[in-house]
């Protein structure tokens, strides 16, 4: 069996935290018996190393999350998206990446599930079960369905026939037809009528799908599919494919199963109710969350999310931060947090001058061993403020070490790189015409290559930043 994570959406209603880059698969919140926060990635990672999994494991994701998933759990097998576009194009280049890159049989069962839900080990448990589930039920594709523990509107409910196989070791059902989230009236008869959630986990063989890639005109190769990624239908799996299956199973799951998607779902798995600096006093069921260096109180508070980070402040009702997604559209700008194999930045300030120069303030933090790229820039100056750690520069051909209390001045058009001894801590301002991402020119990336090709121009020398007495790096007093 292969195992196939979807690592999907950026989350916005889980906006301040949540943005394009920190999508809420990434967010360190929740509690683990030590006392430490991990994300939900992290948690359904380590489940999976329990359940003996992770060695079949595939996560599906664009190139943008590739970051932050090694930060967060090292190196994996990854299946890059060239872009996010639904469940079906999603899955539809895993197959063929399986196929194709992997070589694997076209018998091989697959199973496909989002890598953020909130479960036990029995949820892992009954997911290993499936490929039999499947072979038992000659169906064309087995769904995992979760028993409700209340009527709601917030899940799609898979709707099944009268059991089909109620004296077999494994517990399965047919599949009529599918509701997509219905009102609370709608709810209350399916639940009455055993209707199950669906928590978007799929079982098949791979030669279902190529067969399905086939019947669309869709290439078999993982590298063409990726060329012709953004001209796939940006829909569902369940609506381009489970719908249309002529057989479907579903497999049903009655043990913990959770979706955190929301600040009132989330705030329920949240032991510390304030996170941060500052305080809240006489507030009740009220969970803050302060990622600025600022204090802040809340008083009086009654049943609320209160989040404050660099990309925006949320003072919401729990029930009522469902909305969030719809109203801060015209808000979500760059993000202003991100996290890196490298470490990580938060974006303290921006602004623009009146002469229209802009200027970004960031704090960054570079872990031990680890370096950004060898780079450099057409459209503005920077300049890095050393605050904690020591490290080496590479800068105008030459190694210079830094430490606290040091200043690097980087021109327009002047190659740059920095590597940490320790964890390095800096502030580092940009200054320019036009701040923006594609205004990077990168020549090496590992910290190996760019001392080799030092070495090779013949100007590899390594100095002491207090003995530099050059308009590039200074100390300050």
């Amino acid at each position: 069996m292969r195992l196939v994570l979807l690592s999907g959406g950026s989350g916005k209603r889980l906006w301040p935290m949540s943005n394009d880059i920190r999508s809420k698969q990434f967010l360190r919140v929740l509690p683990t018996e030590d006392g430490e926060s991990v994300s939900m990635l992290q948690r359904v990672w380590t489940q999976l190393g329990e359940a003996g999994l992770r060695e079949s494991s595939h996560i599906c994701a664009s190139r943008v999350q590739l970051d932050v998933i090694e930060a967060q759990i090292g190196q994996a097998s990854f299946i890059e998206e060239p872009a996010r576009r639904d469940t079906f194009p999603a899955i539809s280049l895993a197959s063929a990446y399986l196929l194709d890159v992997e070589a694997a049989s076209e018998d091989e069962i697959v199973v496909v599930m989002p890598i953020d839900p909130y479960v036990d080990g029995e949820f892992f448990s009954s997911l290993k079960s499936l490929p039999q589930v499947l072979m038992e039920s000659d169906a064309d594709m087995v769904l995992m369905g979760v028993r409700p523990t209340e009527p709601s509107s917030k899940f799609g409910y898979i709707c099944t026939e009268p059991e089909l196989h109620p004296n077999g070791v494994f517990d399965w059902k047919g599949v009529s037809s599918f509701v997509e989230k219905p009102t609370r009236d709608v709810a209350e008869e399916l639940v009455a009528r055993g209707s199950l959630w669906n928590c978007g986990v799929f079982c098949f063989r791979l030669g279902y799908m190529k067969r399905a890639l086939s019947d669309r005109g869709l290439p078999l190769s993982y590298r063409n599919l990726s060329e012709e990624f953004l001209s796939l239908p940006k829909r569902s799996f369940d609506y381009e494919v489970v719908e249309k299956a002529s057989s479907v199973a579903v497999h049903p799951f009655s043990g913990l199963w959770t979706d955190l998607g929301t600040w009132g779902s989330l705030s329920q798995r949240i032991v510390d109710r304030f996170i941060g600096k500052g305080r809240q006093f006489r507030c009740e069921e009220t969970h803050v969350i302060n990622e600025l260096g600022i204090p802040l109180l809340a008083i009086g508070l009654r049943n609320a999310i209160v989040v404050a980070t660099p990309d925006g402040m949320l003072v919401a009702d729990k029930e009522m931060s469902t909305q969030v997604k719809e109203i801060v559209a015209p808000y979500a700008g760059r993000p202003m947090f991100e996290e890196r194999r490298w470490g990580l930045y938060r974006v303290m300030d921006y602004q623009e001058l009146s002469d229209g120069t802009e200027v970004l303030t960031r704090w960054i933090e570079l872990l031990p061993g680890h370096n950004l790229s060898y780079q450099k820039h057409e459209r503005r100056a920077e300049m890095w403020t050393v605050l904690e750690g020591s490290g080496e520069v590479a800068i105008d051909g030459r190694l210079v070490h830094v430490t606290a209390g040091d200043v690097v001045r980087i021109h327009p058009e002047q190659w740059h790189a920095i590597r940490a001894r320790d964890k390095l801590v800096f502030i580092e301002v940009q200054r320019g015409s036009e701040i923006v991402e594609h205004d990077i020119i990168r020549r090496y990336h590992t910290w190996g290559e760019i001392v080799d090709y030092l070495a090779i121009t013949g100007n590899r020398r390594s100095v002491d930043a207090l003995s530099m007495k050059t308009s590039s790096i200074s100390s300050a007093p």
